[in-house]
This record gives structure tokens, C-alpha cells and sequence, in this order.
């Protein structure tokens, strides 16, 4: 993890903005590899009234990206 950059972070935007997005909360139920991916892992999200297999490039960006299931993320 020595060689992770973090993103500078952005400016902030209006709150019209915001509302124009469908912003859900979800649990992450399932966390796999990817074969020979150095970057993604599959998460399978359930938003309560249904679920998605997601595509996250988190395999560098955490030490155990595993540790990330039963997380409440907020995904756009």
C-alpha cells in the first residue's frame, strides 16, 4: 500500500446538484477476486429491494479489501 495516492479532494457543489442523483445505501454481502486483476474486486451489494454485482477498484487501495463485507457504502 506504500505506492496509494489518495485523490485531492474536490470543491463542494450545490445541493441542485445532489438532487439530481439516485443516491442508494447498500450492504456489501459478497466480496471475490478477480482473475488476474491487480485491481478489481467483485461486490455483491444488496440495496434492500434488490442487488448488484459491482466492479471496484479497491484490491490496491485497501490492506484486506475482504474486510469491506457487511460495510454500508454510499454508491451512486
Amino acid at each position: 500500500m506504500a505506492d496509494f495516492t489518495p485523490a485531492a479532494i474536490k470543491a463542494t457543489v450545490a445541493i441542485a446538484a445532489l438532487e439530481a442523483l439516485d443516491i442508494r445505501v447498500g450492504t456489501i454481502e459478497r466480496v471475490e477476486e478477480i482473475p488476474r486483476s491487480d485491481k478489481l474486486m467483485r461486490l455483491t451489494v444488496n440495496f434492500g429491494d434488490h442487488s448488484r454485482t459491482i466492479l471496484a477498484g479497491i484490491k490496491k487501495e485497501r490492506e484486506n479489501p475482504r474486510k469491506s463485507k457487511d460495510a454500508r457504502p454510499f454508491l451512486l
